[in-house]
């Protein structure tokens, strides 16, 4: 049994090692794709792209590897079926379980890995690759700035003739729009001979030293009739040096939303931690914000009442205490109060709303961590039994029954973490509610495969026709 279990081990690892291989180069090319815009146009060196890469490889993997199990699985079952091998283990009483029994040790031991490599290697990678892109100006500014070309820095567009130096950083033939605090175009211009970038890691400051150059300004005459002479302020420097502000060279490139969702940064540790503080958070909100409340409806002079009336029992109508014009206070007191405090419930309605659904995300992310180890042994599961049943290796079938298993579970996995995110459904259910629709597959399959009924019972579906066919032309029998 030892030379069949190494022989089911072997197949099985060659052809899951070539599909995710292939896969994996696939879907770094997609990424590639995406980030097109953020590569191109920037002079970046082959080191610049290598570290770009590596750091998105690692986020593509809960994506591959359960579709390269389930491919591999297919392929492999359906290679062994065709050829009959699976024929001769059974007429030598080897079942289906037992053969997969080895596989089965493979898969376990891979849900590890995938679980450790999900919970420490994908955070980090997640983390440089963010503050890559948000700090590729700090760590090489030059490679913001593109010859020939005007480029958007900040509140600046930027224009050199030619770049040189080891980094790129001495400049030639500047020139320089800069934007109105108003937002009504340029109103100021600055063109200089050459010029120098100067920046440090550890400084969030750019500065750009301009050498012999002039510095054009627009006027705005306050009187109507003088603005169509177009007066402007004319100087000229031998330095003039410019601040610019890091955090703007890559403003496009990285959204607030993918800065603020670290989310995907943090270990399960750190999640469990994380939940635990925005948990009392949105507790302590909401209770502070009972208490304020109740402090704001008390009505004023209460004590008034209670002194004049100390040893009379209050009416039934407790404005009749108070004269016509203390009443008409009170109701406006009231109604202000009603308003205001109306006002405030919908403000903090949307702040719980929308802390709710960063706690969303957070328990989200810690699920997504487990799911991807149930994800291996559910597409094994699925994978296996499937190919023993179609009987196809190869390419051709496996790869289309794989694709359409696969886009059914990312297409779900996606929906119900978009509805868990929103608080449509809990965040428990959101992460697994892929799995759990597809788990009686792999049952139904695994049950299948293991009693030698095909993929489609036809005879279950032509009964019904077969007996109604009989009646219509009952001499036919």
């Amino acid at each position: 049994m030892k030379i069949l279990d190494k022989y089911l081990l072997k197949t099985f690892l060659t052809t899951f090692t070539t599909v995710f291989v292939i896969l994996f180069f696939i879907f770094i090319l997609q990424t590639v794709w995406l980030f097109i815009s953020e590569l191109a146009g920037k002079d970046l060196d082959l080191l610049m792209i290598i570290k770009f890469l590596a750091f998105s490889m690692p986020r593509i993997v809960p994506l591959v590897l359960p579709l390269s199990i389930l491919l591999s699985s297919i392929m492999t079952f359906g290679n062994l079926a065709e050829n009959y091998e699976f024929a001769a283990m059974k007429s030598s009483g080897i079942s289906l379980q037992r053969a997969m029994r080895s596989l089965t040790v493979f898969i376990i031991l891979l849900s590890i890995v995938a679980f450790f490599f999900s919970n420490n290697v994908i955070p980090y990678a997640e983390y440089k690759f963010i503050n890559f892109r948000k700090n590729i100006a700090q760590v090489k500014p030059a490679l913001a700035i593109a010859e020939g070309q005007f480029n958007d820095v900040g509140f600046y567009n930027i224009k050199v003739n030619k770049k040189t130096g080891d980094n790129g950083n001495i400049l030639t033939g500047i020139t320089i729009h800069k934007k109105s605090n108003i937002g009504d175009g340029s109103k100021t211009v600055i063109k200089a001979k050459d010029g120098e970038l100067i920046s440090s890691e550890q400084s969030s400051i750019l500065q750009l030293v301009l050498n012999n150059g002039y510095y054009y300004e627009d006027i705005v005459p306050k009187k109507y009739e003088d603005r169509s002479k177009m007066p402007f302020a004319k100087s000229s420097f031998k330095k003039h040096i410019i601040n610019i502000d890091l955090s703007e060279l890559n403003k496009t490139d990285v959204t607030d939303e993918s800065v603020a969702n670290t989310n995907t940064m943090l270990t399960v540790t750190e999640l469990n931690y994380t939940l635990d503080s925005l948990n009392k958070n949105i507790k302590t909100e909401i209770l502070s914000f009972s208490e304020n409340s109740n402090v704001r409806i008390g009505i004023p002079d209460n004590k008034k009442i209670l002194k004049k009336e100390k040893n009379k029992p209050f009416p039934d109508d407790i404005l009749t205490l108070y004269t016509d014009q203390e009443k008409l206070d009170i109701l406006k007191i009231a109604s202000s109060n009603v308003t205001s405090i109306s006002y405030s419930i919908d403000t903090i309605k949307n702040e719980l709303e929308n802390k709710q659904k960063n706690i969303n995300k957070h328990i989200l992310a810690l699920y997504d961590k487990f799911v991807i180890v149930y994800a291996c042994f559910l597409m094994f599961f699925i994978g296996a039994p499937l190919g023993a049943i179609i009987r196809k290796g190869g390419l051709g079938l496996p790869i289309v029954f794989a694709i359409l298993i696969f886009i059914t579970f990312h297409f779900i996995n996606t929906f119900g973490k978009r509805i868990a995110q929103e608080n449509g459904m809990t965040p428990f259910m959101g992460a697994w509610l892929s799995s759990f629709i597809l788990t009686p597959l792999a049952v139904l399959l695994t049950y299948r495969a293991t009693n030698d009924i095909g993929l489609i019972n036809m005879d279950v579906i032509l009964a019904p026709f077969q007996k109604i066919i009989k009646k219509i032309f009952p001499s036919q029998n």
